[in-house]
């Protein structure tokens, strides 16, 4: 039996230049998505058995076989055959080639238009459990840090100034409880996500009696997105926001690393790591680098320009839909492990950290403890705007004496120093990572996929 290569192909050969410029690196990419489309297929071919368009044996035939491909492709035996288009041609071709007539129903009611969309929700859905998973590891390490390190001192600054007394409890913290407003950004566009596309055809629905919620029940979604225009008008808008949700934990990711490329640096030396975690200069003896940091931080900076760039692919067009959606796939699919990697390595990092103590016993630090001052004064029932003057004169003559007070002990406020408040920080963490609801979906996969 002859396979077609492509799912439109009728009886004229399109140009290879052509071919080769509309195609592009599309069925590489398309390996990333084939699990999603075999598990959308088999949610596609219970519904239609569920409405009479397959006979009961048909579905359980298609099912099963589409099971036996599904698991290929989770043990890396799915590849997509030389001169397939894509791999929605590449499952209908396996099972036309295995299972003859019935594997050609497959395709009723579908078109490749609503396959995509699956695909990328089904996708997007699983790369975002993913960096939800490596995001609570590295937050459960920072608010460990947090604790260990709470009592070591370090100066804060403004404008690259030494202004204020911090701490490494306080800088830790910090980072952590930013993931936590990054998974909130993260979990709507989650909700986004997880609306079923299947069913609304090239995006104008379908004359057959489809069954839209059985097959968002099949495959753990909230709710079909109920208009079927709108439901192709999704493309590149569920891909920017969530890319937006991937650069905002980018963001926190990228200014902890520049955070740490200067408190490595001999001018600070805050912080350091093993040789075996740095590397070198091939002139200069002395250097330890900070290069994953650094790899990190432009790696991340590169994903916060992803929303934009979608953003502008998709600018113009009308409802509908247009090949132009074809090339947000080279960004988008790999933004996932690029930002997964980067978690893990900051996480990976981080275990090995090496903090300096008694920082602020440094005499250039003498100055950072003038709010100290002014503030002792206004607990003295001296004005604030008088003590603030007072201790500017004293900084002025070079009577200042740095104020001898346990910080700790003083800066009680819930956020401060002496009071974190990491556990409120975990409180919201546990929070928006139940809102997820991760569980629902497993449990409906797992059923779908089951012999």
């Amino acid at each position: 039996m002859q396979k077609p290569t492509k799912l439109w192909q009728k009886n004229t050969e399109t140009s290879p230049e052509v071919e080769a410029f509309t195609v592009g690196n599309d069925r590489d990419l398309d390996l990333l998505l084939a699990p999603y489309d075999i598990l959308g297929s088999i949610a596609h071919a219970m519904m239609l058995g569920k409405v009479g368009l397959l006979d009961e044996s048909e579905t359980r035939t298609l099912c099963a076989e589409l099971r036996n491909i599904y698991h290929d492709s989770e043990n890396n035996g799915f590849v997509i055959d030389d001169g397939v288009e894509d791999v929605h041609s590449q499952v209908e071709n396996l099972l036309t080639e295995r299972l003859g007539e019935t594997g050609k129903r497959i395709h009723t009611g579908r078109s490749r238009n609503d396959q995509v969309l699956l695909d990328l929700k089904l996708f997007s859905r699983a790369g975002m459990k993913e960096i939800v998973q490596n995001s609570q590891v590295l937050f459960d390490q920072l608010i460990n840090l947090s604790e260990t390190y709470k009592e070591y001192l370090l100066p804060g600054y403004t404008h690259f100034q030494a202004a204020m007394p911090s701490s490494l409890g306080l800088w830790f913290g910090a980072y952590a409880e930013s993931l936590v407003d990054d998974l909130t950004v993260l979990q709507a566009a989650y909700k986004v996500t997880n609306r079923n596309p299947l069913g609304s055809g090239a995006g104008f629905g379908s004359s057959l009696p489809l069954d839209r919620e059985y097959t968002s029940q099949l495959l753990g979604f909230d709710s079909p997105n109920y208009n079927v225009v709108y439901a192709q008008m999704t493309r590149g808008k569920t891909e920017r926001l969530v890319s937006a949700a991937l650069a905002s934990i980018a963001s926190t990711l990228g200014r902890m690393s520049a955070d740490v490329c200067l408190y490595m640096s001999q001018n600070f030396g805050f912080i350091s790591f093993p040789d075996h975690l740095t590397t070198g200069s091939s002139i200069m003896p002395h250097k330890k680098n900070p290069d994953v940091f650094e790899l990190i931080r432009a790696r991340c900076n590169k994903l916060q320009a992803l929303p934009n760039e979608l953003a502008l692919i998709c600018a113009n067009l009308p409802s509908g839909y247009h090949r132009d959606m074809q090339q947000i796939k080279e960004s988008y699919l790999p933004a996932f492990e690029v930002l997964n990697s980067c978690l893990r390595m900051m996480n990976f990092m981080l275990q090995s950290i090496e903090v300096k103590k008694d920082i602020l016993d440094d005499p250039k630090y003498k100055f950072i403890f003038s709010v100290e001052a002014v503030n002792a004064l206004v607990n003295e029932g001296v004005p604030f705007r008088d003590a603030y003057k007072q201790v500017g004169a004293q900084i002025a003559d070079g009577s200042f004496d740095k104020p001898e007070s346990d910080l700790l002990k003083t800066h009680t406020h819930l956020g401060s120093i002496g009071n974190l408040g990491n556990n409120e920080i975990r409180k919201l963490m546990d929070q928006t990572i139940k809102s997820f609801d991760f569980e629902k979906v497993e449990s409906a996969l797992k059923a779908l996929i089951k012999a």
